[in-house]
Protein backbone atom coordinates (compact mmCIF):
# COMPACT_ATOMS: atom_id res chain seq x y z
CA UNK A 1 0.00 0.00 0.00
CA UNK A 2 2.78 2.35 0.70
CA UNK A 3 4.30 1.82 -2.85
CA UNK A 4 1.34 2.83 -4.55
CA UNK A 5 0.59 5.71 -2.35
CA UNK A 6 4.34 6.81 -3.31
CA UNK A 7 3.31 6.14 -6.89
CA UNK A 8 0.43 7.82 -6.54
CA UNK A 9 2.24 11.00 -4.98
CA UNK A 10 4.85 10.93 -7.85
CA UNK A 11 2.65 10.80 -10.85
CA UNK A 12 1.17 13.79 -9.07
CA UNK A 13 3.79 15.51 -8.72
CA UNK A 14 5.38 14.70 -12.28
CA UNK A 15 1.58 15.54 -13.97
CA UNK A 16 2.06 18.84 -12.99
CA UNK A 17 4.16 20.75 -15.20
CA UNK A 18 1.80 18.75 -17.83
CA UNK A 19 -1.15 20.80 -17.04
CA UNK A 20 0.26 24.32 -17.83
CA UNK A 21 -0.47 23.61 -21.95
CA UNK A 22 2.04 25.99 -23.60
CA UNK A 23 1.90 26.67 -26.86
CA UNK A 24 5.03 28.38 -29.07
CA UNK A 25 5.67 32.11 -28.57
CA UNK A 26 4.77 34.51 -31.09
CA UNK A 27 7.29 37.05 -31.68
CA UNK A 28 5.46 40.59 -32.36
CA UNK A 29 8.58 43.18 -31.93
CA UNK A 30 12.39 42.12 -31.74
CA UNK A 31 14.21 43.44 -29.18
CA UNK A 32 16.10 45.36 -31.63
CA UNK A 33 12.86 47.25 -32.85
CA UNK A 34 11.25 47.83 -29.50
CA UNK A 35 14.67 49.56 -28.33
CA UNK A 36 15.12 51.55 -31.65
CA UNK A 37 11.50 52.96 -31.61
CA UNK A 38 10.46 53.16 -27.59
CA UNK A 39 14.16 55.11 -27.36
CA UNK A 40 13.79 57.40 -30.72
CA UNK A 41 15.93 60.25 -30.42
CA UNK A 42 18.72 58.42 -29.62
CA UNK A 43 21.91 57.79 -31.65
CA UNK A 44 24.05 56.13 -29.06
CA UNK A 45 23.04 53.00 -27.13
CA UNK A 46 24.49 51.67 -24.09
CA UNK A 47 23.79 48.23 -21.47
CA UNK A 48 23.67 49.07 -18.11
CA UNK A 49 23.46 45.88 -15.87
CA UNK A 50 21.67 46.13 -12.17
CA UNK A 51 22.20 43.81 -10.17
CA UNK A 52 18.86 45.12 -6.89
CA UNK A 53 20.83 45.11 -3.38
CA UNK A 54 18.63 43.36 -0.40
CA UNK A 55 17.19 46.77 0.45
CA UNK A 56 16.07 47.57 -3.33
CA UNK A 57 14.36 43.88 -3.41
CA UNK A 58 12.61 44.82 -0.40
CA UNK A 59 11.31 47.98 -1.09
CA UNK A 60 10.00 46.64 -4.18
CA UNK A 61 8.04 44.10 -2.27
CA UNK A 62 6.85 46.77 0.01
CA UNK A 63 5.47 48.78 -2.66
CA UNK A 64 4.24 45.88 -5.00
CA UNK A 65 3.87 42.48 -3.86
CA UNK A 66 6.29 41.57 -6.12
CA UNK A 67 9.76 40.01 -5.76
CA UNK A 68 12.32 40.59 -8.54
CA UNK A 69 13.33 36.87 -9.20
CA UNK A 70 16.57 37.69 -11.79
CA UNK A 71 20.18 37.87 -10.68
CA UNK A 72 20.38 41.12 -12.68
CA UNK A 73 18.06 43.35 -15.05
CA UNK A 74 19.57 44.81 -18.32
CA UNK A 75 18.64 48.12 -18.88
CA UNK A 76 19.18 49.54 -22.79
CA UNK A 77 20.64 52.78 -22.10
CA UNK A 78 19.73 55.85 -25.22
CA UNK A 79 21.82 58.85 -25.54
CA UNK A 80 21.47 61.40 -28.35
CA UNK A 81 24.45 62.92 -30.48
CA UNK A 82 25.32 65.08 -27.69
CA UNK A 83 25.48 62.42 -25.10
CA UNK A 84 22.88 63.89 -23.06
CA UNK A 85 20.07 61.05 -21.41
CA UNK A 86 17.10 60.09 -24.33
CA UNK A 87 15.92 57.57 -21.53
CA UNK A 88 16.27 53.70 -20.54
CA UNK A 89 14.51 50.52 -21.64
CA UNK A 90 14.07 47.28 -19.38
CA UNK A 91 12.36 44.05 -20.77
CA UNK A 92 9.97 42.28 -18.22
CA UNK A 93 7.91 38.97 -18.44
CA UNK A 94 5.76 36.93 -16.89
CA UNK A 95 4.83 33.24 -16.89
CA UNK A 96 1.22 32.28 -16.72
CA UNK A 97 -0.60 28.94 -17.18
CA UNK A 98 -1.07 29.89 -20.95
CA UNK A 99 2.88 30.60 -21.26
CA UNK A 100 4.74 33.96 -20.81
CA UNK A 101 4.47 37.16 -22.33
CA UNK A 102 6.92 39.47 -22.39
CA UNK A 103 7.27 43.21 -22.44
CA UNK A 104 9.86 46.14 -23.33
CA UNK A 105 9.27 49.26 -21.37
CA UNK A 106 11.22 52.28 -21.88
CA UNK A 107 11.34 55.20 -19.38
CA UNK A 108 12.17 59.17 -20.00
CA UNK A 109 15.11 60.76 -18.16
CA UNK A 110 12.47 61.76 -15.45
CA UNK A 111 11.66 58.25 -14.54
CA UNK A 112 8.18 58.40 -16.49
CA UNK A 113 6.95 55.83 -19.01
CA UNK A 114 7.91 56.83 -22.79
CA UNK A 115 6.48 53.92 -23.62
CA UNK A 116 5.65 50.08 -23.87
CA UNK A 117 5.07 47.54 -26.11
CA UNK A 118 4.12 43.69 -25.70
CA UNK A 119 7.04 42.10 -27.75
CA UNK A 120 6.04 38.34 -27.14
CA UNK A 121 3.46 36.10 -25.86
CA UNK A 122 2.06 32.54 -27.32
CA UNK A 123 -0.11 31.63 -30.14
CA UNK A 124 -2.84 30.98 -27.02
CA UNK A 125 -2.41 34.10 -25.64
CA UNK A 126 -2.32 36.12 -28.96
CA UNK A 127 -6.22 36.22 -29.62
CA UNK A 128 -6.78 37.41 -26.20
CA UNK A 129 -4.27 40.09 -26.23
CA UNK A 130 -4.44 41.58 -29.90
CA UNK A 131 -7.21 43.34 -29.06
CA UNK A 132 -5.73 45.58 -26.68
CA UNK A 133 -2.84 46.05 -28.83
CA UNK A 134 -5.16 47.26 -31.87
CA UNK A 135 -6.04 49.59 -29.28
CA UNK A 136 -2.62 50.84 -28.64
CA UNK A 137 -3.27 50.04 -24.75
CA UNK A 138 -0.09 50.58 -23.45
CA UNK A 139 -0.31 54.25 -24.81
CA UNK A 140 -2.48 55.02 -21.82
CA UNK A 141 0.61 54.49 -19.37
CA UNK A 142 3.01 57.17 -20.82
CA UNK A 143 3.79 59.46 -18.28
CA UNK A 144 3.03 57.28 -15.45
CA UNK A 145 5.88 56.22 -12.96
CA UNK A 146 5.92 53.67 -10.18
CA UNK A 147 3.66 55.39 -7.81
CA UNK A 148 1.09 55.67 -10.24
CA UNK A 149 -1.84 52.85 -11.02
CA UNK A 150 -1.81 51.17 -13.88
CA UNK A 151 -5.08 50.06 -14.83
CA UNK A 152 -6.41 49.39 -18.46
CA UNK A 153 -8.66 52.45 -18.89
CA UNK A 154 -12.40 53.20 -19.28
CA UNK A 155 -11.83 53.65 -22.83
CA UNK A 156 -11.29 50.10 -23.07
CA UNK A 157 -14.69 49.23 -21.78
CA UNK A 158 -15.82 47.26 -25.37
CA UNK A 159 -12.28 45.07 -26.03
CA UNK A 160 -11.89 44.26 -21.79
CA UNK A 161 -15.66 43.01 -20.84
CA UNK A 162 -13.87 39.39 -22.20
CA UNK A 163 -12.36 38.02 -19.55
CA UNK A 164 -8.97 36.55 -21.03
CA UNK A 165 -8.66 39.70 -22.49
CA UNK A 166 -8.88 42.10 -18.95
CA UNK A 167 -6.56 39.27 -17.30
CA UNK A 168 -4.14 39.43 -19.63
CA UNK A 169 -4.24 43.14 -19.70
CA UNK A 170 -4.26 43.56 -16.25
CA UNK A 171 -0.70 40.78 -16.13
CA UNK A 172 0.74 43.52 -18.51
CA UNK A 173 -0.49 46.32 -16.72
CA UNK A 174 1.71 44.59 -13.88
CA UNK A 175 4.40 44.10 -16.09
CA UNK A 176 4.34 47.61 -16.52
CA UNK A 177 4.43 48.51 -12.85
CA UNK A 178 7.05 46.30 -12.51
CA UNK A 179 9.65 47.73 -14.84
CA UNK A 180 8.69 51.23 -13.38
CA UNK A 181 9.77 50.05 -10.21
CA UNK A 182 13.25 48.46 -11.09
CA UNK A 183 13.45 51.84 -12.68
CA UNK A 184 13.01 53.53 -9.74
CA UNK A 185 14.99 51.45 -7.21
CA UNK A 186 17.73 50.28 -9.70
CA UNK A 187 18.43 52.44 -12.77
CA UNK A 188 17.40 55.47 -11.35
CA UNK A 189 19.79 54.80 -7.71
CA UNK A 190 22.75 52.64 -9.29
CA UNK A 191 22.72 54.22 -13.32
CA UNK A 192 23.33 57.77 -12.14
CA UNK A 193 20.73 59.28 -13.96
CA UNK A 194 18.79 61.98 -12.86
CA UNK A 195 14.96 61.15 -11.59
CA UNK A 196 12.74 64.19 -11.07
CA UNK A 197 9.51 63.96 -9.55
Amino acid sequence: MRHVAVALVLALALAGPALAHLTPPVVLVSDRDAVLSLLSGARRFFVREIRLSAQEQAAIKQASGWTPEEDFYRFYVGRDEQGRLVGALVFVGDATIHGSVRVAVAFGPDGKVRGATVVELTEETYPWVKPLIDEQFTRDWVGHDSQSRFALSDRLARVRSNSMTRFYGEIIANLVRRAALLYEHGMARQGGTAMVR
